[in-house]
């Protein structure tokens, strides 16, 4: 006798997840004058704590690319396409000026590039992307406590993608108010994911934090 197939979760077409843990509900529709370009690392695409996809959904013309190493002429279209500046978001780094603000293009002409990955793997990402150790950086500094709370963080200001993203937007757009609205959408995820959490079930790592 043929043994019944296990069935399939369905999955929500947008968010990617299972119907049942479908994060849509929380997306908040923003427009911005800086575009954003978020590189994910595969290991995040599939991690329920990851705030990389709501971001995404939620900003208007925003640009989501997995990979670990990307083709030259994949990543140099990314970067580099419709003629804006790109500005990686990254902490001071030893050695790495950040840019002056006095240097910045309008925010019309700059494209925000994230790393959405742990730490190691983002440093890895750099180490194989030559073209993103050349980009000119943007670095957080003096953040508020992040509301990750889903996620055991070394510093209170570290901050997930989706934060650190919405902060740095506002920064170079020069209206912090327009973001909030995905400040919003992350309180909501933060409080969906939690509940799924076992209450004696320690945190996991912060891992997306790149402020």
């Amino acid at each position: 006798m043929n043994q019944p197939l296990p069935s399939r979760r369905v999955t929500c077409g947008a968010c990617l997840r299972a119907q049942s843990a479908c994060i849509c509900a929380w997306v908040r529709p923003v427009t911005s004058s800086v575009e954003l370009l978020i590189l994910q690392h595969p290991l995040e695409v599939a991690n329920a704590k990851n705030s990389a996809r709501l971001l995404h959904l939620s900003l208007a013309g925003s640009v989501l690319a997995v990979g670990e190493a990307f083709y030259a002429g994949e990543l140099d279209a990314l970067l580099h396409g419709g003629g804006r500046t790109p500005l990686l978001l990254y902490p001071d780094t030893p050695g790495v000026a950040a840019i002056r603000a006095d240097a910045l293009p309008p925010p019309a002409r700059l494209r925000l590039v994230v790393l959405d990955a742990t730490w190691r793997k983002s440093r890895k990402m750099l180490h194989l992307n030559p073209p993103l150790q050349s980009l000119p950086r943007l670095a957080l500094r003096d953040m508020p406590a992040s509301n990750y709370r889903i996620r055991k963080a070394h510093a209170p200001d570290q901050l997930s993608t989706l934060e650190a993203s919405a902060h740095a937007l506002g920064h170079l757009d020069g209206d912090t108010a327009r973001y909030a609205a995905l400040f919003a959408a992350f309180d909501g995820f933060v409080g969906q994911q939690a509940a799924y959490l076992p209450r004696d079930l320690p945190l996991s790592s912060s891992n997306t934090d790149k402020a």
